[in-house]
């Protein structure tokens, strides 16, 4: 900067003094525009290592949770290779599409999971059907096996085994989808806060704060402790008031985590899905002959197309592979989302406390050390020091605080929102779906049906990586690649 000669009757708005002043109108200009953004840089320092946290373990749950499922649809379609080889090959498509409807419902799309869950079983009753119940090298016609299609939730040939797989996976899925929607809203939060435009009268007090010692030709000196303190709790007092709803935010966080094992949780249900499939389709074979009455009496006689047989062929390393992960990953998730709760919880007043943690750790001079009071340099702050929070400001001599900031007020309703539905995942009923848009401040969007009885265990859910393996035999079948 070059240099400027101090001289008296300057035209300055905030740094005004009695003495000659070394800064132009310009150059307050200047230093407030830096002032502002030397704050929005220590702001942003401070939260760095919780939008760390969150957003590095989001990352590290979605992915776990991608494995998991291709885990469970591989070891679904070894199921089908090792024990019903005659539909394994036609079978693939549909439990390929079941997979898939599963990670766009986890990850947050506006699928309705009792649509798909009774989509898979439709499709596998008329293959169950025309090659287990009454096989042959020939197969149905296509309309015959629509009607067997559109037949099956009146025979139930799977007996209560869809409903059954309805309420786990509402136990196991809908919890985790909130809990990854709830950290995605988290990472709103402090995007908001780091970004948030400082007021007028802020921006003001910012300057005098840091740059107006320059006017006088001083030697920098850091604020007065109990002057930093003023000055900070006035500009955030606006991000202060988050901080009650953030606490609960972290502590429903950790409640539902807790609330996220047993036996129904995410990893048990969907590595245990082969397991009910392969059941479903054994009652289904062994009242075969009731099954062939009604369906006759339902569709008539099938009109008989010859067919050739299929068989599935096995990429035997990818299902070794798989293995070899399922035992290595066993509980990763739960043990990592057992982590970032407990650093979580760390921050759990972190709004509360920001302008303090500020003017200690970053602006304010030490104690007992001749500091800057925004007038000149003294050996200690007089002026009353206010409180954190909007109420606290109505004496606060460095900066005016005008009601509450309408974007403030909007993260603190997607709080309250997000919440309320982790709370409601600790105890959920067992026969709601609910469909949740987040992030974006959207609240419930959809309910759907679904039934889930005592053996279902209705309780809990999401936890671990993978600890089921299935025994290999000598059989050909191509799965996907895990991922």
């Amino acid at each position: 900067m070059e240099n400027i000669i101090c001289v008296l009757g300057s035209d300055l708005q905030v740094c005004i003094s009695k003495s000659p002043t070394c800064c132009t109108k310009k150059m307050e200009e200047e230093y407030q525009v830096a002032a502002s953004q030397d704050m929005r840089h220590v702001l942003q320092t401070s939260s760095s290592t919780l939008k760390s946290l969150i957003s590095q373990n989001a990352a590290a749950f979605q992915e776990t949770l991608e494995a998991l499922i291709k885990q469970a649809e591989n070891h679904t379609s070894i199921v089908f290779c090792n024990t019903y080889p005659t539909i394994a090959s036609e079978a693939a498509a549909s439990v390929r599409a079941f997979f898939t409807d599963v990670g766009l419902f986890v990850f947050g799309a506006d699928v309705n999971p009792e649509a798909f869950v009774h989509r898979f079983f439709d499709s596998l009753f008329p293959l169950v059907y025309s090659r287990l119940i009454n096989p042959g090298v020939t197969r149905s016609s296509v309309e015959y096996s629509e009607c067997v299609r559109l037949a099956r939730q009146d025979v139930r040939p799977f007996g209560n085994i869809p409903q059954r797989v309805m309420g786990q996976m509402g136990r196991s899925l809908l919890p985790g989808r909130i809990f990854l929607q709830a950290l995605n809203l988290g990472i709103e939060v402090i995007n908001t806060t780091d970004h948030l435009p400082f007021s007028k009268d802020c921006s003001r007090a910012l300057l005098k704060m840091r740059y107006c010692a320059h006017c006088q030709g001083r030697t920098p000196r850091k604020p007065c402790m109990g002057y930093c303190l003023n000055v900070l709790r006035g500009c955030l007092a606006q991000v202060v008031e988050l901080n009650p709803h953030w606490h609960a935010y972290i502590r429903s966080l950790e409640e539902l985590s807790d609330a996220m094992h047993g036996p129904h949780d995410i990893e048990h249900v969907l590595l245990d899905f082969h397991m009910l499939v392969r059941d479903a389709v054994m009652q289904a074979h062994l009242t075969g002959q009731q099954l062939s009455e009604q369906i006759t009496k339902i569709c008539g006689h099938p009109v008989r197309r010859p067919a050739q047989s299929a068989r599935c062929s096995l990429n035997w390393s990818t299902v070794k592979h798989g293995a070899k992960i399922s035992v290595r990953n066993a509980g990763m998730l739960a043990n990592r989302r057992k982590e970032f709760i407990n650093s979580l919880r760390l921050f759990s007043t972190f709004y509360g406390g920001l302008a303090d943690q500020l003017c200690v750790n970053e602006v304010a001079a030490a104690d007992g050390l001749p500091c800057w009071n925004g007038e000149g340099v003294v050996k200690s702050y007089t002026q009353q020091v206010v409180g954190n929070g909007i109420k606290a400001q109505s004496g606060n001599p460095e900066v005016k605080v005008k009601g509450f900031d309408p974007v403030i007020n909007q993260i603190i309703d997607k709080l309250k929102h997000v919440n309320q539905l982790l709370q409601g995942q600790m105890t959920p009923k067992p026969d709601k779906w609910e469909l949740l848009q987040l992030g974006s401040g959207g609240g419930l969007s959809e309910q759907l049906s679904g039934d889930c009885d005592d053996e279902d265990g209705c309780g809990g859910s999401g936890s671990g990586e993978v600890k089921r393996t299935l025994k290999i035999t000598d059989c050909e079948c191509t799965i996907l690649t895990l991922i």
